[in-house]
C-alpha cells in the first residue's frame, strides 16, 4: 500500500516537473525586458523589385516598431521579438499572452538567451561567448530527452512493477533535474555577468548612450525552476520504491 502511495505521488510529481519542462523549452518568456531607446528597426524584410530593363534588383526594408515611448522585449529558446507599450505598461503583464499587440515584430532567436546579434552571426562583440551559449543549448535539449527516457520507462515499469526500470527510470529523471538546473544557473550567470544591457540595445546603443533598460526573469525561468524539485523529488522516490521492491524479492 505504502508503495503504490508512494508511486502515484511520485508519477504525479514527474508529471508536473516534465510539463514544467517543457513549457520552458516552449514559450519565449525567458528574459523580459524594456527599454526607452525609441522605436526598434529590424533589418529583415527583403524584396525583389524589376526595372524598366527588367533587371531584378533586392531591397531591404527596415521594419519599425510603432512609436509610442517603451520598447519591450521577451526572448526565449526559439524566438526574440518586441513591440511597443505606454510607459505606465507592467513589463511582465504585457508580455503575456493576452496582450500581444499587432505591432509585435519577432524573429528568431538563434538558441537564445546567450547573446547574438541580429545581422551577421556570430557578431564579433559577442563571439567569445559562443561556446557558453552552445553549452546551453546542449544542457536544455539534454534534459528534456532524460525526462522523456525516464518517463517512457517508469510507464513501461509500473505494469510489470519492475524494480530495474524504477530504478533507471528515476535515475533519468534525477538526470533531467541536475541537466535544468545546470540550465538555469548558466543563464543565471548570463544575466548578472554579462552586460545584458548592451545585449538589449545591440546597434541603438550608439544612438541611446543614456537609455534606461530594465531586465527581468521572466515566467518561463520560473516555470523550469518550479520543475526541477518536482523532477528530482520524483526520481529519487521512484529509485527509492525501486530499491523497496528488490529488497522484497
Amino acid at each position: 500500500m505504502r508503495v503504490g502511495a508512494a508511486t502515484l505521488a511520485a508519477g504525479i510529481f514527474g508529471a508536473l516537473g516534465t510539463l514544467c519542462f517543457f513549457l520552458a523549452f516552449g514559450t519565449d518568456y525567458w528574459l523580459v525586458a524594456s527599454d526607452n531607446c525609441g522605436p526598434y528597426t529590424w533589418p529583415t524584410q527583403k524584396t525583389l523589385e524589376k526595372d524598366a530593363n527588367g533587371t531584378e534588383s533586392l531591397l531591404v526594408e527596415a521594419v519599425t516598431a510603432s512609436p509610442p515611448s517603451l520598447t519591450l522585449h521577451h526572448e526565449g529558446f526559439f524566438w526574440r521579438c518586441v513591440f511597443q507599450v505606454e510607459p505606465t505598461a507592467h513589463a511582465v503583464l504585457a508580455t503575456l499572452f493576452t496582450n500581444q499587440p499587432e505591432s509585435k515584430v519577432c524573429v528568431h532567436g538563434y538558441l537564445f538567451p546567450l547573446p547574438v546579434a541580429l545581422g551577421q552571426v556570430p557578431h564579433p562583440s559577442y563571439d567569445a561567448t559562443a561556446v557558453f551559449r552552445g553549452f546551453w543549448t546542449v544542457l536544455i535539449i539534454l534534459g528534456l530527452v532524460a525526462a522523456l527516457t525516464g518517463a517512457f520507462l517508469l510507464v513501461c515499469g509500473v505494469p510489470f512493477i519492475s524494480h530495474k526500470l524504477y530504478k533507471l527510470g528515476g535515475a533519468f529523471l534525477i538526470a533531467a533535474a541536475c541537466l535544468f538546473l545546470l540550465t538555469l544557473l548558466l543563464y543565471v550567470l548570463w544575466m548578472e555577468a554579462v552586460e545584458v544591457k548592451r545585449y538589449i540595445l545591440q546597434e541603438r546603443g550608439e544612438e541611446c548612450p543614456q537609455a534606461q533598460v530594465s531586465v527581468l526573469y521572466g515566467l518561463s525561468f520560473m516555470v523550469a525552476a518550479a520543475g526541477v524539485p518536482l523532477e528530482l523529488i520524483s526520481g529519487l522516490v521512484f529509485m527509492l520504491v525501486g530499491r523497496a521492491l528488490h529488497a522484497r524479492k
